[in-house]
């Protein structure tokens, strides 16, 4: 079976960046450490993971953050920040990049879909198998994991962040000669709905970050509006 790497796509979380439909809601304050709690979730799937793991930072100057950033169990980590440009154009410079460095099958997750399971994870280790492309779509229309075997084709003109986006993948992955399986499903963290769902859906996940995260969730839903001052 060949060697599978996570890649964590992921912002260094700080105060009024990424996530401005949630921060419309809950202000920035609270939006920031929602993130900080998000990322931490993604950090405890990538120390559980069994082969390698990239962390991708958006920035090359957060290179040095993503270094600091824990995983203790980790077999190994390597930090390759993306390039400018828009998530398809970053996704593809990521995968060629870890291609030339003999990485071929490869997990791409973000950090805000905390809702993954090992089982989830299982599921499209064992797709990728047989096909060329796995993905677990999300209720909205995106998708919270890409796994691939072969080069992306070029992503550049998805809709990304759009209901249209999973959809639009498959059948871009396909018209480019890819096998897709589409397996289970899943949620990502973007508007104020999906903090509420948090409270149900992580109820009984025993996961340390995970339970930090309800914490969080717990909080700012006993505040009747939600949002800092």
């Amino acid at each position: 079976m060949n060697e599978v790497t996570l890649v964590l796509v992921c912002k260094r979380p700080a105060p009024g960046v990424g996530k401005q439909r949630l921060a419309a809601k809950l202000g920035r304050k609270k939006t920031y450490q929602i993130a900080e709690a998000l990322l931490m979730c993604a950090l405890e799937d990538a120390a559980d993971w069994p082969g390698p793991v990239v962390i991708a930072p958006a920035h090359a100057e957060d290179s040095d953050w993503a270094r600091s950033l824990s995983i203790p169990h980790a077999s190994r980590v390597t930090i390759v920040p993306q390039i400018a440009g828009n998530l398809g154009q970053r996704l593809n410079a990521l995968d060629q990049t870890l291609r030339l460095q003999g990485m071929q099958h490869l997990f791409f997750i973000g950090s805000d879909a905390p809702g993954l399971l090992a089982d989830d994870y299982a599921m499209a280790r064992d797709a990728l198998q047989h096909t060329d492309v796995a993905l677990i779509p999300a209720a909205d229309g995106g998708v919270v994991l890409m796994a691939n075997r072969r080069p992306w084709p070029d992503l550049s003109n998805l809709p990304w962040s759009s209901n249209r986006l999973g959809e639009s993948l498959i059948g871009l992955c396909r018209q480019a000669g890819n096998s897709v399986s589409a397996i289970g499903h899943g949620s990502d963290v973007d508007e104020w709905c999906d903090v509420v769902r948090l409270a149900t859906s992580l109820r009984q996940d025993p996961r340390p970050a995970r339970r930090a995260l309800l914490l969080q969730v717990n909080g700012i839903l006993s505040n009747r509006d939600g949002r800092d001052a």
